[in-house]
């Protein structure tokens, strides 16, 4: 059963695909994406703006980086943003030119590298990528069809990975200094749901919220995987959340309107738009790309 939180609306966006929410601790803001309409947003809760950078292609998630830019994960390759002019330059490509084949999300761990995946028309076709700061790109791990949300354990060593498709979150044992995986192995299981795993945060207490595509919710699981809470939303497609605000005790909520008849938007008329709640619980800002 549900337990009711506060919950805010506090951008009426209307994004189709609205994903890939990341704080930034020294700036006060949240950067978000709105996947196909190829926009990268800047929402500064303090002064209530939202600014919107035109990327010219899909963008899966946008981090800040040390050195003032944003990393983004583009349809094929990675790319820093400057947001004082809007210019994106280019860093790595990652996947070949295929149709069906794009890339995700994505976070930076604690050293500074950014973890992205791929999702892939063809079972099986996608991977998680780590890209470092100087460019270069190693396969980490494959056999995936939607690389999603992603995060860490407080002590940082476990990464939580999810496969939509699969309807599953794994785990993995992460070793910090080497930048590698092992003990592959699954957290939770949601084949049985209606609804598909999307984005994720980890909170301080190590447990993981879950956005359930399809389902109107975030699930709450604890450090072993079993259900703690549901928070329900207004809207059926929630995609990703991230804590942000004074001491990490917002958690932002990215929401999507694609694929919805007039009839579902009527009813559900805050798809794709930018919620925020204040769950009892804190987690960290975003790492900073190359910091």
């Amino acid at each position: 059963m549900a337990e009711p939180l506060p919950l805010r609306n506090v951008l009426a966006a209307r994004a189709r695909l609205g994903e890939g929410p990341s704080w930034d601790g020294e700036a006060g803001v949240l950067w978000w994406v709105d996947i196909h309409n190829h926009r990268v947003h800047r929402w500064d809760p303090a002064a209530g703006e939202d600014t919107v950078y035109e990327v010219g292609e899909t963008v899966g998630c946008a981090h800040p980086a040390a050195d003032g830019r944003v990393v983004l994960a583009l349809r094929r390759g990675v790319a820093l943003l400057d947001p004082a002019g809007g210019a994106v330059e280019p860093l790595a490509t990652l996947l070949p030119e295929r149709a069906g084949l794009r890339l995700n999300d994505g976070k930076c761990d604690a050293r500074g590298r950014l973890w992205v995946g791929s999702m892939s028309a063809e079972e099986g076709g996608a991977a998680l990528f780590r890209v470092d700061a100087d460019g270069s790109v190693r396969e980490a791990v494959g056999g995936l069809t939607m690389s999603n949300g992603l995060g860490w354990s407080p002590d940082g060593a476990t990464l939580y990975l999810t496969d939509s498709p699969a309807k599953t979150i794994l785990a993995f044992d992460f070793d910090a200094d080497a930048g590698t995986l092992s003990g592959r192995r699954v957290f939770a299981d949601l084949s049985r749901a209606d609804s598909v795993p999307d984005g994720l945060a980890v909170d301080a207490e190590g447990c993981v919220w879950s956005a359930q595509w399809g389902g109107s919710c975030l699930v709450r699981f604890a450090p072993d995987g079993g259900e703690l809470l549901r928070v329900r939303l207004p809207v059926p497609h929630p995609t990703s959340c991230a804590f942000g605000g004074s001491g990490g005790t917002d958690l932002y909520v990215t929401t999507a309107s694609i694929g919805m008849t007039e009839e579902e938007i009527e009813d559900a008329f805050e798809s794709g738009d930018l919620f925020v709640l204040r769950p009892g619980v804190a987690g960290p800002p975003a790492a900073r790309f190359g910091g």
